[in-house]
């Protein structure tokens, strides 16, 4: 008995990020859940149905994994164990790799509950070491699954993920769309679902952001920062300043995103995950320098983002977007030839990159070529940026490539050279 128990609450209590103590809650200690995990204790049917409480489930459902277990159900019972241990170590590729057989395992036995924890698991996995695409195959997968369809918080999980795994792909309208569609369930009644939708939000404002609509990514910034309280995550707090602030630096509104993201560095902790630490540097830096901000705090965030990248061995997307971090930086501060060796290299591997963060390289790259003179080669670019732009939907930024585009041609036809 003890194996099919034990493993079965311990794979429930990790799909919840629980700890044994939180687990075990007023009534039982983490050695004493500890116990009964490892089946060293039986349970009574007090404990199955304070269990199944703490674990939001039907207390027949924990009754069930009383049964003896079978060589099948061990097979993916271990495989999704081992899935959450290369999680938690960020062998995010692992991770992925041990979901999707755990999913496919659960599946064959006809265990629809473990199949969607697991191919969840494996789409978040994906979208952490780059790969998209796949993920995105996952998520539809998981969209279109009965379970998903019977639960509003199940839906909602996928729809934003898939909002997130859209956005990081450049495809900015498809991403509004689905994080809208997450929006629209509602907060839901649990904590869980609560969080869910705060992380749905924060994925459409920076959707929006980065499609120009400021003004409404503004207005749920605005419901973002009034959800923020004494009793909210520490993690999902500094993200949601991280959000506001981001936005605030986009509108040139800089003191309310320096406030913002002061709030962020000091909730956000490297201990509790060096990932999302390097993120918010690196997110921090970008729009400071899109708005101008060149002092020795945004260099102090460039240089953060890349030690705290190379600790974590960053995909080569991220990798990509931190050297044009540095380009622009260099480019803002004068040092032309440095900024164009940089813009160059990124571009030669463009394809790694987000259509609309592509877009972002050729232009700043066409202002490096107008600034040495070169202005053929900046058209060129500006006109490369522009495109990007246009595919990916990013309509302030065709306004920036056009006003560039504008500019040279007025220059040209005037005969006039800067």
């Amino acid at each position: 008995m003890g194996s099919s128990f034990g493993d079965r609450l311990r794979q429930e209590r990790l799909a919840r990020s629980l700890t044994q103590a939180e687990l075990g809650g007023a009534l039982y200690s983490a050695s004493y859940i500890s116990l009964l995990e490892n089946g060293r204790r039986e349970p009574t049917v007090e404990i199955i149905k304070q269990l199944s409480r703490q674990l939001q489930l039907a207390p027949h459902s924990i009754e069930e994994w009383v049964q003896p277990i079978s060589s099948e159900e061990s097979g993916y019972l271990i495989a999704s164990l081992y899935a959450r241990q290369c999680w938690d170590t960020r062998d995010y590729v692992g991770a992925a790799q041990s979901a999707g057989s755990a999913a496919e395992k659960a599946i064959a036995s006809h265990d629809s509950v473990t199949w969607w924890n697991m191919a969840y698991l494996q789409a978040n996995s994906l979208l952490r070491c780059g790969g998209q695409a796949e993920a995105l195959d996952v998520l539809k997968k998981l969209l279109n699954h009965a379970l998903t369809a019977d639960s509003d918080a199940l839906t909602l999980r996928t729809r934003q993920t898939m909002a997130a795994a859209l956005l990081s792909m450049g495809r900015l309208p498809e991403a509004i769309e689905e994080a809208t569609l997450a929006i629209e369930i509602g907060s839901g009644d649990t904590d869980e679902e609560y969080a869910a939708y705060l992380i749905a939000l924060q994925t459409l404002v920076g959707a929006l952001a980065e499609a120009g609509d400021l003004e409404g990514a503004w207005q749920h910034c605005l419901t973002l920062a009034d959800a923020v309280t004494d009793s909210t995550p520490t993690q999902l707090a500094g993200e949601i300043h991280w959000v506001i602030g981001n936005v605030a630096f986009i509108r040139q509104d800089v003191n309310t995103g320096l406030f913002h993201h002061a709030q962020a560095g000091r909730l956000l902790s490297p201990t509790q995950d060096l990932s999302r630490w390097a993120q918010f540097n690196k997110a921090t830096a970008w729009v400071r320098l899109a708005a101008g901000v060149v002092e020795p705090a945004t260099l102090e965030a460039i240089e953060r983002s890349e030690l705290a990248h190379s600790v974590v061995g960053a995909t080569r997307t991220e990798a990509l977007e931190v050297s044009l971090l540095r380009a622009r930086w260099l480019y803002l501060n004068g040092d032309m030839p440095a900024a164009l060796a940089l813009l160059e290299s990124i571009g030669s591997e463009r394809e790694a990159l987000a259509t609309h963060i592509a877009g972002d390289t050729a232009l700043l790259l066409g202002k490096v070529l107008k600034a040495q003179g070169r202005m053929e080669d900046a058209l060129a670019a500006f006109n490369e940026a522009k495109s990007m732009f246009t595919d990916a939907g990013a309509t302030e930024r065709i306004s920036q490539a056009m006003e560039s585009i504008v500019e040279i041609e007025s220059l040209r036809r005037s005969g006039t050279r800067t």
